[in-house]
């Protein structure tokens, strides 16, 4: 008689609570195993028994954020360059912190991952009970072990790449699961651009925020990947306004390179023999490793997210040939991520012509690699020394921009316009913290204790003046 194996499981959400009052029903999934190389994770509480625990408790809350972590760990780890690892200040595993305090948000900020909770109308909206948010904010722990150059990259660019490849870490992550993907392939008809429950991002957080600020978030989730956002530079845009309009500010202006990697995704997809979930899995792992590679690859300018897209298309022409070239040039030319002389110009011998440079790329070095100090007058800003803000100025490997509306490329802004831009537009949006020993009489200080601050005014490691750190991505 053959003796069955009973394998321990746990209730959990698969993607996301939903939207209030109806929401997701909780599936069983088997004990995940957070110790997952090359990217461990941990859990701050104490794990409780897996015995069922429904929405709403302690265990289940635990359970949601394991089950999260180890899916995105075991997501990223096959794509990242062997020897990829936390950020060293991370430790030997990220360890996230499930009830971090009052407030609708979550962050990670190099000593872990931190989820905060709230109540709203009569719903207790903990952010560690959607996979998607647990899944966005390991994303940003991946590429900043990937690219640590980008965390105090002082560019709009740079910060709104980082909170795209979180939404885009959700999004891979929820379609490792066979039960999403069917369900996605059912929602949409096969046509992956469309909206659907693995691109709308944190239905039940959105919904939390929209009953607080209505025009703050998409009407039906905290941001869509399913949009049609079309490449500005950040410079030129206001720093905040309503979802339904792009800004500078890098969750909105994620959307732009998010957007395109969803009809990425949906490009390779309708490019597979079987257009099944099977089919859906392998196009989303193709895509991700592209990104990877990009990311590894792309140097650290002012127009990061044109010189992210060229690489991929460099990449898949080393891993496939160009099969997927048409895929991803027609995703990047419709937000205007790329300019349609830029995605003509990024050939199979311009890419042989740098292979060599783009072969040395390696994961990870020293935070600083690549970015060069800007000092700008600390007294404009109420300072009361000269500030130093780290601009992102290696040399581009592809001569590519975005697309001007108006025909053309448009013209990458220089360094240091790029860091003061980001430097006003956080001000501006008061996410600086400015220590009373630095401020002037005229500084410029917003003291609104709900607002996260991001940024901090520091003293300068090398002793002259000031400098801009960042504290977090949230």
């Amino acid at each position: 008689m053959t003796q069955q194996v009973t394998i321990p499981t746990v209730l959990v959400y698969e993607d996301d609570p939903g939207f209030p009052p109806q929401v997701n029903m909780p599936v069983p999934h088997p004990v995940p195993q957070l110790d997952t190389q090359p990217f461990p994770t941990a859990i701050a509480e104490t794990a409780p028994q897996p015995d069922g625990a429904g929405p709403g408790t302690e265990a289940f809350r635990y359970w949601v954020t394991a089950d999260a972590l180890s899916r995105a760990s075991r997501t990223w780890g096959p794509m990242v360059p062997t020897g990829t690892q936390w950020h060293p200040r991370v430790g030997r595993a990220l360890t996230a912190h499930l009830n971090a305090g009052d407030g609708l948000n979550a962050f990670y900020d190099r000593r872990g991952l931190w989820f905060f909770r709230a109540t709203v109308a009569g719903v207790t909206v903990a952010s560690c009970e959607s996979n998607e948010i647990v899944e966005h904010e390991e994303g940003h722990a991946v590429l900043d072990a990937l690219r640590p150059q980008l965390f105090n990259a002082a560019s709009a660019e740079t910060a709104a790449l980082h909170e795209a490849f979180g939404d885009i870490s959700a999004l891979l992550s929820s379609l490792q699961l066979e039960s999403l993907r069917i369900a996605v392939l059912a929602e949409t008809q096969g046509d992956l651009e469309l909206s659907s429950r693995v691109s709308r991002m944190a239905e039940q957080l959105g919904w939390a925020i929209r009953q607080r600020r209505p025009s703050k978030v998409d009407p039906d989730c905290l941001r869509n990947m399913a949009n049609s956002f079309f490449y500005q530079d950040p410079v030129l845009l206001s720093p905040e306004g309503p979802a339904s309009m792009l800004t500078s500010e890098p969750h909105s202006f994620s959307r732009v390179f998010s957007g395109a990697f969803l009809k990425i995704v949906a490009g390779i997809f309708r490019q597979q023999d079987l257009q099944d979930q099977a089919g859906l899995a392998l196009s989303a792992e193709i895509a991700g490793q592209l990104l990877v590679d990009a990311v590894v690859a792309a140097p650290v300018v002012s127009a990061y997210y044109a010189q992210v897209a060229g690489h991929m298309i460099a990449a898949d022409q080393r891993r496939h040939g160009g099969k997927y070239g048409q895929a991803l040039r027609t995703a990047f030319i419709r937000h205007g991520i790329l300019s349609l002389e830029a995605a003509a110009s990024v050939t199979e011998p311009e890419v042989s012509r740098r292979a060599a440079g783009i072969a040395e790329a390696m994961p990870g070095g020293a935070d600083d690699q690549g970015l060069t100090a800007i000092s700008v007058q600390g007294t404009v800003y109420g300072l009361t020394q000269p500030l130093s803000l780290a601009a992102p100025a290696q040399e581009r490997r592809f001569g590519i921009a975005g697309s001007d509306p108006a025909g053309g490329s448009v013209r990458p802004a220089d360094p240091e316009r790029v860091a003061t831009s980001f430097l006003e537009d956080l001000l501006r949006r008061g996410r600086v913290d400015i220590p009373e020993e630095h401020r002037s009489a005229t500084a410029f200080v917003d003291d609104n204790p709900s607002r996260l601050k991001t940024h901090e005014i520091a003293r300068s490691t090398d002793g002259e003046g000031l400098a801009l750190v960042r504290r977090c991505f949230d």
